[in-house]
Formats: structure tokens, sequence, C-alpha cells
């Protein structure tokens, strides 16, 4: 398996141009990788030795449900108390070096393609000890309870352990690891993988109610975003309104993947209506 690209920071030449890809619309959003620069970084509350990039978080008018971070973890940084939103669920993704996760006092080890799913209220921390910086993809959800359906549990894997199932009629040309199943309807949110062989489309502009994240973690294609057709490779993030229309065609030569967040299994909420 190849690596995944990891961020690293610093800051472009004085003589380099400024024009680049980045583009904010009404209907999506491209951050190309050289946007995230030392510069544009956050620090987070009760997070040691620790920067994130914030490349996605809920705009009124725009993408709504969820917020990412690539998250840069130096050696001996981490958090005891990483999240104060006990209503937030939560992927993460390890892309580079080492972490220690530990859930409800119970340590798990995650390197490159680690996995985590915490569900909201979970008790969690995080730690680098290693001598090298490590680098995770962090998706926040405020969790939608409904009444007679349970909380899924935390749970860890690894993205080598996670099947590609392929799409119909596709030869495996375009197929999709899926960390949850899609009908547990427990789950209010999706975080895979989607990978795309040389050649490898979606042949038809999809229209959905789902918001997305992407971010690609290998390869180059060119991706159909509401009626523009854009290049994007390792690195870059897509965020995707709902109903915003999308294809893409990998050209090659290698594989193209990314991480995709969705809002799943959930009523569309409406205007509070007075009470009767």
């Amino acid at each position: 398996m190849t690596g995944y690209y990891v961020p690293r920071g610093g800051l472009p030449a004085q003589t380099e141009l400024t024009t680049d890809r980045a583009v904010f619309t009404t209907a999506y959003a491209v951050l190309p990788r050289g946007t995230m620069r030392d510069i544009v970084t956050s620090q987070l509350p009760h997070w040691r030795n620790t920067r994130a990039w914030v490349i996605a978080r809920p705009l009124s008018g725009f993408a709504e449900t969820f917020s990412q971070y690539v998250v840069e973890v130096s050696p001996g940084g981490g958090s005891d108390q990483p999240d104060l939103d006990r209503t937030a669920e939560a992927v993460l993704f390890v892309v580079d070096g080492t972490v220690h996760l530990t859930i409800a006092g119970i340590d798990h080890r995650m390197g490159p393609g680690g996995y985590a799913f915490l569900p909201p209220g979970t008790t969690w921390a995080l730690r680098n000890d290693s001598a090298e910086t490590a680098t995770f993809h962090w998706i926040r959800k405020a969790y939608e309870h409904v009444d007679g359906i349970d909380v899924p549990e935390a749970f860890v894997t690894q993205e080598t352990e996670v099947r590609a199932e392929p799409m119909p009629g596709t030869d495996g040309a375009w197929s999709t690891q899926r960390f949850v199943d899609p009908l547990d309807a427990r789950h209010d949110m999706h975080v895979n993988i989607v990978n795309f062989e040389p050649g490898g489309a979606i042949p038809f502009p999809e229209t959905h109610v789902m918001e997305h994240g992407l971010y690609v973690l290998e390869g180059k294609a060119v991706y159909l975003l509401n009626k523009d057709w854009v290049e994007v490779h390792a690195g870059d993030f897509m965020w995707l309104r709902a109903f915003c229309p999308q294809a893409c065609y990998a050209g090659g030569p290698g594989r193209f993947r990314y991480l995709l967040y969705k809002d799943v299994n959930r009523h569309a909420t409406l205007s509070p209506h007075p009470r009767l």
C-alpha cells in the first residue's frame, strides 16, 4: 500500500505565484494542499505540542453537519481532554506516525491506516510517545439521538482489515471500504475510503441530500463539482453542499483514493413547530 499524503506546513517562497486552485462557491469548496501552511493552523484547547488545520466547519447557508481537522501532534504532545463537547461523535484516521489512543482506560496503538470511531460522551485521550510527529484526520459531528435506537459503541480498526467492496458493474474499478454497516441505523454518519483504479469513474452526476467532505489520500483525478471540472490530487480537500452534482474520472497513472464523510440515516431536520 502506498503512503497517504501528509501536509508539512511551511511557507511558500516570495517568488511563487499567488494564483492557485483554491475556490469557494455557494455549492462547493476546494482547498488545495498548498493552502495548509504554517500561518493557517489552529491551537486546540487542552492539546499539548499540537497544531491543526481546520478544513471544514459548520457554516450557515453552506455545509452544516460536520467539522474536519488535520491534526499534527509533535513528540510528547496530545491531550487528556481532547473534546469538551459531549454531544460530538468522532472518527479519527491516522495518516502518519504513531499515536496511542485511550478509550475508557484501554490503550490502542494506531499507525498509518488506523481508524477509530468515538460515540458521543466517550472518555478518551490521545498522545504521541514517539520521536517523530504524528498526523491524523479528526471528523466531528453532533450525534442525532433517536428514541428506541441505541448509540453505537466505540471501535478501533485498521483500513487493511476492511474489505474494498466493488461497486456493481465496475469490475473493481470503483470500490468502497465501509467501516460500519450502511444498514446500521445507529450510525448517523459514515466515514469511508473510496478507491478508483486508473480509468475508474463515477459515470453520472450524483445529486443527493448528503453533505460531503472528501480528502484525497492518494493519486489524482478530475472531479465534477456542480458545473465545473476540477483537477485534484493527493492532499486536496473538497467540501460539498447537499445536492451539489458530483462525478469523477481517475486518469491514473496510479490509484485515486479519498477519505469520504457523509451524513446518513436520519430525517431531514425541519424548523421547530410552535406548541399547539
